[in-house]
């Protein structure tokens, strides 16, 4: 599968490599991001190594390194993915996190949704994308809806953290929906 730059006006999405896998890794221990995602699981740092080399090679997904335009080294600060592709109805899983609060609030998220979105409608020939937030992270179902995703559902009591249960709000857009964003 071609996996071009994506280049937006703050950003760069460039496929993910094994080098990237220091600073994937480093992620890993910023707390809020992990709450963010759910991220239960513990990883070695050569689980992650291997992670992004396997990935890097795959071509059933797309799994992209966020970078800052003004940053030369195009290091990374996050990713954001398309995977779960069902390629009989074209659809597919869209997931992202950034690096740590520093990256928060400064529209990269937004722009980065935007950006793999209009890929995965404009080259990867997908009629919808879907996405699961938790409840309890507002910030990003907001960045979701201005990338034109809509509420589906809701399911509950899909995340056990730290003593209570969490649900997961469910999200997609339509091919016909962003054509219309994008007109």
């Amino acid at each position: 599968m071609k996996k071009p730059n994506l280049i937006g006006e703050k950003v760069v999405l460039r496929p993910i490599t094994k080098d990237d896998a220091a600073e994937m890794f480093k992620s890993l221990s910023d707390e809020e991001g992990m709450r963010l995602t759910g991220t239960q699981a513990e990883f070695t740092f050569e689980q992650v190594e291997a992670f992004c080399e396997r990935i890097s090679k795959a071509d059933d997904r797309v799994d992209y390194a966020i970078t800052l335009k003004t940053d030369p080294s195009m290091t990374y600060i996050g990713e954001v993915v398309l995977n779960q592709f069902d390629d009989d109805n074209r659809s597919a899983s869209f997931r992202i996190a950034l690096q740590g609060k520093d990256f928060y609030g400064q529209g990269y998220g937004t722009e980065a949704t935007k950006l793999i979105v209009d890929y995965g409608f404009s080259q990867l020939n997908l009629h919808r994308i879907e996405l699961e937030v938790y409840d309890f992270n507002p910030r990003a179902q907001r960045v979701y809806e201005k990338a034109g995703f809509k509420k589906e559902g809701i399911k509950r009591d899909v995340l056990l953290w730290e003593g209570s249960y969490q649900s997961a709000i469910v999200m997609s857009i339509l091919e016909d929906e962003w054509r219309d964003k994008n007109d």
